[in-house]
């Protein structure tokens, strides 16, 4: 497993192994030792989660409060998203900043997103498969979102041919500055 830093301080793209020949693939996903060296510190995982989007969906940029604040290790398993994490954590040298990477079947990256930050992403594909552990169990009381296109935080989303498809909750989140 390769591990790559981020201008993020503690999110890191993971890069696993991936053994391949004529009948398919074979790679290890997922091994709790080398996460946690990798992190430098012990992070049990007690979700995990699985969505489907069509292109041109866009979830988040969702986070959860303390004291349920998730780490979220995310992949893709079919198709292909721009993920990204934004620094929320009050206080951090990076606040306000966003790091994005593309994710997909075929490059079986894994993003790690520590707790305090926002997560989403954007689907590149026809279709994705989301794949993500979590370190909190869901908390709707601790739920919050930051808007996708705050010019603040001024993502460079990629264009996908469409405008971004938002849920209501999305569509109406706060900017960054407004987070209580």
């Amino acid at each position: 497993m390769q591990v790559q830093t981020t201008a993020i301080e503690g999110v890191l793209i993971f890069e696993p192994r991936v053994f391949g020949d004529a009948r398919g693939f074979f790679m290890e996903s997922f091994n709790q030792r080398t996460f946690e060296d990798a992190v430098g510190a012990p992070t049990p995982f007690v979700q995990d989660n699985h969505s489907r989007s069509a292109k041109g969906v866009l979830r988040g940029l969702h986070f959860q409060k303390a004291p349920h604040a998730q780490g979220k290790l995310v992949r893709v398993a079919a198709g292909a998203v721009f993920d990204v994490a934004v620094d929320i954590r009050p206080g951090s040298a990076t606040y306000g900043r966003w790091v994005g990477v593309e994710l997909s079947a075929d490059n079986h990256r894994q993003l790690w997103i520590p707790p305090g930050l926002a997560h989403g992403f954007l689907v590149l594909s026809d279709s994705a498969d989301f794949l993500y552990k979590t370190t909190d169990y869901y908390a709707p009381q601790a739920e919050g979102a930051v808007r996708w296109d705050d010019p603040d935080v001024a993502i460079a989303w990629p264009d996908v041919g469409m405008p971004p498809q938002l849920s209501g909750k999305d569509a109406a989140a706060p900017f960054l500055r407004d987070l209580a």
